[in-house]
């Protein structure tokens, strides 16, 4: 919404041109650019978008500077505390928290949609045993649409709805069924009779071997993981999701983009990029090397999963993440595994270094989710894929959100050309006939 104020650039002090300034809800006023090319003949300029809001959202809040993190006006810590996953998934997608009702409804929704097509199967024995999982998950997830042309029109909310319902259902299944495939063990098909993280943790760590038996304490913590990750505003892959579905893509071909993008090692990759670290230290002995080697403004190593973009506080995702990771650590009695000394040795250099406190380099969010990911028993090429499950729902809350917005528009960034200018082609150039 506009507060009817607006900027005026000056040259010399002479007016040259006004532009209107929006106001949210919460948060820093924007300048409206888009008359700006209109009145002037410029753009702006702003690799990475660091300064530019590419849309209105009611999603997701974030103040780096005062480490708040807020799902449609709640607070992630109360999230994490007093909701499951899938209750977290009905409100970005539905705005407000779920009565029991609605509640009921929706979970029966996802849990009679988590079987894939059978034929879907045969998709997976085209890839090779030692594929990254990423990879064969962008092809499954993107296979989709082929399968389910009845809920194809984004322009229908009835069918906007389904989508959603089958993706958040589907992901998981597709998950687990790329990590089975990878270690050459039978795929496990989900049941109904168990909760959604019960239901992944079975058709990801059991075996048609033996019975699974989900530990409570175990699947809670996952659950809270896949809340801390379910959004996080505009980032880099949301932002994937949305331009790709500003083209009038299909639902499932937008959050392929979204999981392509969210592949990448300074975005999703992150967490696993903590776990090579960890193994390439090797030993708590190691440490005083490394620390001086991340403190080298000459030496391109750096500590994975310290510090955030956005945060310039301590990520309110890695405080929840932390008293999780403690919590798995001490139920399956790890603290004295190598791996885990290590990242407890670095975490408390972080917190206690006069030099990553004054850097703000705190443990964020990945460096605590590869640990419990590790403790869970889930490899680590698998990490990212965690991580796609989880942000699954906020990527199709914002493609949903912005396919209902009038405002929207296919998107068209704009360059500043620093090419050749106009030359034409040498007359001799060429071969003649």
């Amino acid at each position: 919404m506009s507060d009817q104020r607006s900027l005026t650039l000056n040259e010399n002090a002479k007016p040259i041109f006004e532009l209107p300034v929006l106001s949210g809800t919460t948060g820093p006023d924007v300048i409206d650019v888009q008359e700006l090319y209109k009145q002037t003949g410029m753009f702006t300029y702003d690799p990475g978008f660091t300064s530019t809001a590419s849309c209105s959202s009611t999603i997701t809040y974030i103040d780096g500077e005062a480490g708040i993190l807020l799902y449609r006006g709640y607070p992630i810590e109360q999230l994490a505390e007093k909701c499951t996953f899938l209750e977290v998934c009905y409100l970005l997608l539905n705005s407000e928290l779920p009565d029991n009702a609605q509640m009921q409804e929706f979970e029966e929704a996802i849990t009679l949609h988590t079987m894939l097509h059978d034929q879907l199967s045969y998709f997976f024995k085209g890839f090779r045993r030692d594929a990254h999982p990423m990879a064969i998950m962008v092809a499954v997830v993107g296979a989709l649409s082929s399968f389910y042309h009845d809920a194809l029109d984004i322009k229908s909310k009835e069918d906007r709805d389904m989508s959603a319902v089958r993706l958040i259902a589907k992901v998981p299944t597709i998950v687990a069924m790329c990590h089975k495939y990878s270690i050459g063990l039978p795929f496990m098909y989900p049941q109904n009779k168990l909760s959604y993280v019960e239901n992944f943790m079975r058709m990801m760590l059991g075996t048609p071997c033996d019975d699974f038996v989900p530990n409570p304490l175990l699947v809670r913590a996952l659950d809270r993981i896949l809340i801390l990750h379910a959004d996080h505003e505009q980032n880099a892959s949301t932002s994937t999701v949305r331009l790709a579905g500003s083209s009038g893509a299909n639902p499932y071909a937008c959050i392929t983009a979204g999981i392509a993008c969210l592949w990448g090692a300074a975005h999703g990759g992150a967490n696993e990029a903590v776990l090579n670290m960890l193994l390439e230290i090797g030993d708590i002995s190691h440490i005083p090397a490394y620390i001086k080697k991340a403190k080298d403004k000459n030496d391109p190593f750096r500590l994975m999963g310290f510090g955030h973009r956005v945060y310039k506080h301590y990520d309110p995702r890695a405080k929840l993440m932390r008293a999780t990771c403690h919590e798995v650590l001490t139920e399956l009695g790890l603290h004295d595994d190598k791996i885990f000394k290590l990242a407890l040795e670095l975490e408390r250099i972080a917190l206690e270094d006069d030099y990553f406190i004054e850097k703000k380099l705190y443990p964020n969010v990945d460096f605590y989710s590869g640990i419990v990911f590790h403790a869970l028993g889930i490899p680590t090429n698998m990490f990212t894929a965690m991580f796609a499950m989880g942000r699954t729902v906020g990527w199709i809350a914002n493609w949903d959100e912005m396919i209902a917005d009038p405002d929207q528009k296919i998107g068209r960034p704009r360059q500043l050309y620093t090419g050749a200018t106009r030359r034409d082609v040498p007359a001799q150039h060429g071969t003649s006939i």
